[in-house]
């Protein structure tokens, strides 16, 4: 396309959200709705997945071993784990530091002088803390498989089921929202678009005699749908800006204990990726409607 014909067909895009201001109007609105819907189940499903992500890195297997294992053994498995990309990290527990661990966590310094010997010297063990939490039994397996000097492995299997569906119902939501959304737009962009088509009928017959090529007659039609894609989506990104910035502050203020507990995805991490998602969203949706509406109205 010539630059002329570019910044004319263009403005006539331009030209024509204005002539139909009531449907460019509403398209803008519904639009804008639903990329404000998006965006914020966008930044609770970030925060959530976080979450997620940060429990995970709770989740813990335990592995004890048989008596008489010796410590090459030991250290041999440890370094054997730590290079499993389902693995976190690997802490060694001796059996004296199990005792001191269960001691302060469950009894008093009374009741522990009352024991001679530590009851847990043949408990030392290894503490694997997961990366991946849905490779949880795998991991279980390939030890219990690999090495015969383990007596025993504890893992969180209910923990890390609820982890594994959690994040897969996140994702199973997320595809039907955003279907949902995507089908809704292109259908009001559609419509917008489709009465523009009609409304010009005769002047676009009138290019066609004078010899104006197809492209140079859609072209206009094309712009028109990107640009209220365009506008649909930037109105939900300054306003989902400034609300997402005051609800964190409003609730670390009004609980704050929660601090401790939650961990917020900073306003500068979300919207780095939010916003090309919504703008390509968008402008996208308006290509696709305004293209789709063009083939099926516009026999040029």
């Amino acid at each position: 396309m010539k630059i002329k014909a570019f910044f004319y067909s263009l403005g006539q895009g331009i030209k024509n959200m204005f002539r139909n201001k009531g449907y460019t109007l509403a398209s803008i609105a519904t639009i804008a709705s639903c990329l404000f819907l998006f965006g914020l189940f966008y930044a609770v499903i970030t925060n959530f997945s976080n979450m997620l992500h940060s429990a995970e890195q709770n989740v813990q297997i335990t592995v004890f071993f048989n008596e008489g294992t010796t410590e090459n053994q030991i250290s041999q498995l440890q370094i054997d784990l730590k290079e499993r990309p389902e693995v976190k990290d690997v802490t060694y527990i001796s059996g004296d530091q199990a005792w001191k661990d269960f001691v302060k966590e469950n009894l008093t310094e009374e009741d522990a002088q009352t024991f001679t010997e530590n009851p847990l010297a043949s408990s030392e063990n290894l503490e694997v803390t997961l990366a991946d939490v849905s490779q949880q039994d795998s991991l279980v397996s390939f030890i219990e498989d690999n090495y015969d000097y383990v007596r025993q492995v504890n893992r969180s299997d209910v923990t890390a089921d609820a982890l594994t569906g959690a994040n897969r119902l996140i994702g199973y939501i997320s595809a039907v929202i955003i279907a949902i959304l995507f089908v809704v737009s292109i259908f009001l962009i559609s419509n917008t678009v489709a009465t523009g088509i009609i409304n010009h009928k005769d002047e676009i017959e009138i290019m066609k005699y004078i010899g104006a090529t197809d492209f140079f007659v859609r072209a206009p039609y094309v712009f028109e749908g990107m640009l209220i894609g365009l506008v649909g989506s930037l109105v939900p990104l300054v306003v989902l800006y400034v609300l997402y910035g005051r609800a964190i502050t409003w609730i670390l203020e009004k609980f704050p204990i929660l601090s401790n507990i939650l961990s917020f995805v900073s306003r500068g991490v979300i919207f780095s990726r939010l916003i090309p998602i919504i703008l390509i969203l968008g402008v996208g949706i308006g290509f696709i409607g305004s293209t789709m509406t063009i083939r099926k109205h516009l026999h040029v």
